[in-house]
């Protein structure tokens, strides 16, 4: 590695053509600078300069030297622009959500960038597990979950509520829902199928449900497409628990029955970003979306 001094040193001395000009702009004495180039010479194993009478002139090595500083000035010049820059519609928002939440954000974020070009999204869907663990790695910047985490290195900030629903096929519009239509219905089983139901069954306010044992419920499809589940409910093979914001964006909804429940279930949605951790004023604009969208 090339002390950058050295190459500063060497960039200043081609530029003025004096050592002694180099000198007094860079704060240092003839001597320095003359410690500076032969340093910068034994590093590189090349003579970068001819001397002669007092003056010198630029070898072919050191012309090469001379561009590479050169190109190391202008790439720091370039970090510090893009360092004072920080535009709320300018660079790269890394996000996380659930593919059910993915469905209702991403169309909300491709309009928001045709409005500002320059603003770009990584968008991944995960289930909130992983989206906490690729917050505390880097490796997004923000995300949005249903649980509030437990780790005091991240903070949460809650935006809404999203409603779970029990879909059915449309044959089963004001039928009566129990234990013993569930099991006739059966099961579109997905990933996050357990998780949907235990919260469905226990907080909707049927009592009856409350006692089902998932794991007994007669499975008749598995899908782990998000976009792919209604599809088989349409199709009348069984029923499963989505949340809302999947119904609205499935193109057969009039083939769907959705159940009144008697107390509706809800997930509390919370922004996740490191407690720490200072965000670009980009990721304020996203923040204002999804705050919008929780508001309508």
């Amino acid at each position: 590695m090339i002390n950058p001094q050295w190459l500063t040193t060497f960039k200043t001395l081609i530029e003025t053509g004096h050592f002694t000009q180099t000198a007094d702009i860079l704060h240092m004495t003839q001597p320095g600078v003359s410690q500076h180039i032969k340093k910068l010479e034994q590093a590189c194993g090349y003579q970068l300069i001819t001397r002669y009478n007092k003056q010198f002139e630029i070898t072919e090595q050191g012309l090469l030297v001379y561009q590479y500083a050169q190109q190391q000035t202008q790439q720091y010049q370039t970090l510090l622009h893009s360092l004072q820059v920080d535009s709320p519609y300018d660079g790269i928002c890394r996000l996380a959500c659930s593919g059910s939440f993915a469905l209702s954000l991403y169309p909300q974020l491709l309009r928001l960038q045709q409005q500002h070009p320059k603003l770009h999204f990584h968008l991944e869907a995960a289930p909130n597990h992983k989206i906490l663990d690729d917050i505390e790695n880097n490796t997004i910047d923000m995300g949005i979950v249903t649980q509030e985490p437990v780790n005091n290195q991240l903070q949460a900030t809650m935006i809404g509520q999203e409603p779970l629903c029990l879909v059915l096929p449309l044959r089963y519009k004001n039928s009566d829902i129990n234990i013993d239509l569930l099991t006739t219905c059966g099961l579109i089983n997905h990933p996050d199928a357990q998780y949907y139901l235990t919260k469905y069954f226990h907080s909707c306010g049927h009592t009856d449900l409350a006692t089902i044992e998932i794991e007994q419920l007669p499975i008749t499809s598995y899908i782990n497409q998000l976009n792919q589940i209604l599809i088989a409910v349409a199709e009348g093979i069984g029923f499963t628990v989505l949340p809302q914001s999947a119904i609205a964006h499935f193109s057969d909804k009039d083939k769907l029955y959705i159940a009144p429940p008697l107390t509706i279930v809800t997930e509390t949605l919370f922004i996740i970003q490191k407690r720490h951790r200072y965000l670009p004023v980009r990721y304020q604009t996203v923040t204002s979306l999804l705050v919008s969208l929780h508001q309508k």
